[in-house]
């Protein structure tokens, strides 16, 4: 345990409890997307499966109760209680894309060809992969709540600072897990935009471009240029 894994730890506690509160208060889910919100459903209870079965610390065992309780609370939150809020219309990226290339991978490439062990790894692949739905979504509204952009900055805190932990695990205890890392990575550089977005432009709201939007304010642009100055009466 080191202070770049607690923290991680807590960031991503933060995250959830962002995501909860930002529902519960608002009584609305607008903005998230619920297919997400599934994807990390599935990813903690693939890997948390040897928590009915092994005991390694009581905080090992209090994070993911944590991880797992926030999850499905989401998801029930989400699609139960204020599915009406739901915005269905936005968030309509293909999660078997994500869900089948995981478990090939997990099935291909693995530590250990054993169910713990492979259902541990599509865990991995799958989480590093799983907030694609929502930035997708981001990309269709073209922008982010203040709260969902708070949520989307500490999950993506949680995965940057796991690469430090794993930098000082190597150095120290010369420990170094290639899929876990490498999928880490991955999961990380997916944020980049959003943290550019989220730094430069503060945290009362994140802009997140649509293409088409885009394209749209340009083309305005120049017809404003090519008009030329306008007189004023």
């Amino acid at each position: 345990m080191n202070i770049f894994r607690i923290t991680a730890d807590v960031a991503h506690a933060v995250a959830i409890v962002i995501l909860l509160l930002k529902i519960w208060k608002s009584r609305s889910c607008e903005g998230i997307s619920g297919r997400s919100q599934i994807l990390f459903a599935v990813t903690f209870f693939t890997r948390y499966l040897d928590l009915f079965t092994s005991f390694y610390s009581l905080y090992n065992t209090v994070m993911k109760v944590l991880f797992l309780a926030g999850s499905f609370g989401t998801v029930y939150l989400m699609w139960v209680k204020f599915k009406a809020t739901y915005d269905r219309n936005n968030d309509t990226f293909r999660i078997e894309f994500l869900v089948i290339p995981s478990i090939i991978l997990a099935l291909i490439i693995n530590h250990e060809f054993m169910f713990m062990e492979v259902m541990w790894t599509f865990s991995i692949y799958l989480e590093a992969v799983a907030i694609m739905p929502q930035l997708f979504m981001l990309s269709r509204t073209g922008n982010a709540e203040t709260i969902t952009a708070h949520y989307l900055f500490a999950l993506g805190s949680y995965r940057f600072l796991y690469i430090f932990n794993w930098v000082y695990r190597y150095y120290t205890e010369s420990f170094f897990d290639p899929i876990a890392v490498v999928a880490g990575i991955v999961q990380t550089v997916l944020y980049a935009d959003f943290f550019y977005l989220y730094i430069t432009r503060g945290t009362l709201m994140v802009q997140i471009r649509n293409p088409r939007i885009a394209h749209s304010d340009r083309l305005e642009s120049k017809k404003r240029s090519d008009r030329g100055p306008q007189k004023t009466i």
